[in-house]
């Protein structure tokens, strides 16, 4: 094995490759898997947007480098959007960068606030990067356990609870707290009087906030999922990430913004002036096509994953797998029926692979509280889902 850098060294090996390597390898041997495994949006964007792509990308001035921060349009077309969305206030020019993704721009974000000897706060079941990118800055993490039992008012004041514990345990104190809410992998949802608690400790403790809010057009049965920037003086404090990648079913296209605070967005814009010339034209003008269109696209979007949803939730409480649909996201995080508790996450996961021919993703691949959880991404169509249902159902009985 090569010889890793002392900064890899602090990078454990990705826990999903375990199942990634035996779903790869089931799949030489010729069997069928249906992947829920990794959230892969399968919709294509819509038509009108890849038509804008092709438009300009048959342009010959559109091919020389753009500009790191997004150009000047696109930033307009992002808080346009916001003020339409969320009726919040955005500055192209001072409050909003676009970034090759949210988790480039996480990633950067940290690289330009952290150093070594500084502590991020963050919660745990987490998305891989909201962990890494804090320590790949050189910085320390404190882990904030996310409550995964009881309401969602219960549990939205027990995290709450969590996060002020922990601040107060941290030494150093806590430089920054990333959130994420609608929640991966756990679905949890919150409201604004949440935010509007966290922004008020934030501004008594000093303490910046990095809300991700990839799945914020993803929501489902009335609800709608909050902007930290509709609480007043948030921007004070923090900055949301905002993701095309979900709603506009973009994944590959790599856009997204970083929005809010002042001081954030420039020390970013600073640090990526030296990384990167930006997303490639076509790409960001076919993104303003679709901020600037109707959000028609994104409430399709919404619905099929919905849909799937609501199948996947109604077919393993048939099979005796209990589970409850999410208010948001396209995931379903489910406790690990009891009888096959015993095996852990990654165990269990691979017995559904092996099986049941069902790719999920290992609750520990989230970080030490998802264990005992699998996450489903319905990212197969309808009938590959049922499909999935019935190979569980299958598992199920036969254990």
């Amino acid at each position: 094995m090569p010889e890793e850098f002392p900064r890899i060294k602090r990078l454990p090996q990705y826990v999903f490759a375990v199942v990634n390597d035996l779903k790869a390898r089931l799949r030489k041997e010729g069997e069928d898997i249906i992947d829920l495994g990794m959230g892969n949006p399968d919709l294509p964007p819509a038509p009108h947007i890849i038509e804008k792509l092709c438009e300009s990308a048959k342009k010959k001035t559109t091919h020389r480098y753009s500009m790191s921060q997004g150009i000047p349009r696109l930033r307009k077309a992002i808080a346009d959007f916001y003020k339409k969305r969320y009726d919040v206030d955005l500055d192209p020019e001072k409050e909003v960068i676009m970034t090759i993704g949210s988790k480039e721009g996480l990633a950067h974000l940290m690289l330009a606030m952290l150093e070594p000897g500084d502590i991020a706060m963050v919660p745990s079941p987490r998305y891989p990067i909201h962990y890494y990118a804090p320590v790949i800055a050189g910085a320390s993490v404190l882990t904030v356990p996310l409550p995964l039992e009881g309401s969602d008012s219960e549990k939205q004041e027990q995290f709450l609870k969590n996060i002020y514990e922990t601040y107060e345990d941290s030494y150093p104190e806590a430089k920054v707290l990333i959130l994420n809410f609608p929640n991966n992998p756990t679905t949890m949802t919150v409201d604004l009087e949440f935010f509007k608690e966290i922004v008020a400790f934030a501004k008594k403790k000093n303490l910046w906030i990095i809300h991700d809010l990839a799945y914020g057009d993803l929501c489902y049965d009335g609800y709608k999922a909050p902007s930290i920037l509709q609480v007043e003086g948030a921007k004070d404090v923090a900055v949301e990430t905002y993701s095309m990648t979900k709603g506009f079913s973009m994944a590959g296209w790599r856009v997204a913004f970083v929005l809010g605070n002042e001081t954030l967005v420039y020390n970013l814009k600073r640090l990526k002036s030296y990384l990167d010339y930006g997303t490639f034209t076509p790409i960001q003008v076919a993104s303003i096509i679709a901020l600037e269109g109707d959000y028609s696209v994104v409430e399709k979007a919404r619905d099929t994953y919905s849909k799937r949803l609501d199948i996947l939730v109604e077919g393993l409480n048939k099979a005796g797998w209990p589970v409850e649909k999410p208010k948001a996201t396209m995931f379903l995080w489910a406790k690990i029926p009891e009888k096959f508790r015993h095996l852990g996450s990654i165990e269990f996961s691979k017995l559904l692979l092996t099986e049941g021919k069902v790719a999920v993703a290992p609750g520990i691949g989230f970080g030490e509280h998802g264990e005992g959880y699998v996450r489903f991404a319905v990212v197969e169509n309808e009938k590959r889902i049922r499909q999935a249902i019935s190979n569980i159902k299958k598992l199920m009985k036969k254990y």
